[in-house]
């Protein structure tokens, strides 16, 4: 079988020997993919990325969530290896996005949200995998969906199962890319968080991670913090709402 035809957003055994690299911002949805890697892999390392985001904040909080996860989840704490962090400024001086400079949070003309980082999940893949070829890693986690999201076309199934085919194609490899999130609404991610640690996992999440645009920290709300008006906040805290309606006994699927 060639290189690129590995399916994309495979599911892989309950255990699957091997090293994983997850693309790790400190966000719930990065923090939820983390889980599921350790809960699956021999050994996951973390790659993030300082791209000039306005919501840096999400970098800080990054190794607190790392050391959360060793601290709460001894079985996990073994297989959590390596973190990298990349500076890829780069890409945020020559993107004009409400991500990358103080712009309006809103629909742009073009049917995109002005949150839309253009080639930021692009060159965020690549550079995972180029982790992932000196690692020694075939897994390659992301957490991205095209369910419950804000329209990103580099977040959509299509765009990650060509990146899988250009990455092994490009370097000679046999990288799988995994989405877990990407069929999956939040409120599902919040049940699939409970199923992959209870309650720590949940308290984790609403405690240590951070997703709002506007990294906005000194607000705490049920579903974690922000500053409750963003899309990013209003998709966590709408996720939360019908999670926790449903009794938190949701199945993930």
């Amino acid at each position: 079988m060639p290189p690129s035809s590995a399916p994309a957003a495979a599911t892989p055994p309950e255990k699957a020997p091997g090293k994983a690299v997850v693309l790790f911002s400190g966000g719930q949805d990065s923090t939820v993919c983390l889980a599921w890697a350790l809960d699956r892999f021999d050994s996951v390392e973390t790659v993030g990325f300082d791209y000039g985001q306005r919501h840096r904040v999400e970098l800080e909080v990054r190794p607190a969530v790392r050391d959360a996860i060793r601290d709460a989840f001894p079985r996990w704490a073994a297989r959590l290896g390596e973190d990298h962090l990349l500076d890829l400024g780069v890409l945020g001086r020559i993107s004009e996005t409400a991500l990358t400079s103080e712009a309006e949070i809103a629909m742009g003309a073009n049917g995109l949200p002005t949150t839309f980082v253009p080639g930021r999940n692009l060159l965020f893949l690549t550079f995972a995998a180029a982790i992932a070829y000196r690692r020694g890693a075939k897994h390659i986690v992301t957490g991205v969906c095209e369910t419950d999201y804000s329209g990103y076309p580099d977040c959509r199934d299509d765009t990650m199962k060509a990146m899988q085919v250009a990455l092994n194609l490009g370097m000679e490899a046999r990288f799988v890319v995994y989405t877990p999130l990407m069929w999956i609404d939040k409120a599902a991610t919040w049940a699939l968080t409970h199923r992959l640690g209870g309650d720590a996992l949940v308290e984790l999440v609403r405690e240590h991670t951070h997703s709002c645009y506007q990294g906005d920290r000194a607000h705490r709300h049920d579903w974690g913090y922000g500053c409750g008006a963003c899309p990013a906040c209003e998709l966590r805290r709408q996720g939360w709402e019908r999670y926790a309606a449903a009794g938190m006994t949701m199945a993930a699927t």
